[in-house]
């Protein structure tokens, strides 16, 4: 069940960020959408989506990762 949820939890942000993709690559071939006013902020609007979606996938597992140990420690060398 908590996997279940898991899931459903990244799907949402992974279409977010599909979205804004499509909506960039729309942007750059001039295909415009109604609501949209004109290629510059459909090509924002885009950006903005796909940052939004890799930054909460990044950080869900950024945050899974850390919970388990899995992350590596940093050694610092004297020079």
């Amino acid at each position: 069940m908590v996997r279940f949820i898991a899931a459903a939890i990244l799907f949402i942000p992974g279409i977010l960020g599909a979205f804004g993709i499509k909506l960039m690559r729309d942007a750059v071939f001039n295909e415009v959408y109604a609501l949209l006013v004109n290629e510059g902020i459909q090509f924002v609007v885009g950006l903005i989506l796909f940052l939004f979606g890799l930054a909460f996938i990044g950080g869900f597992i950024y945050h899974r990762d850390k919970k388990r140990n899995l992350l590596k420690e940093k050694e610092y060398t004297e020079k």
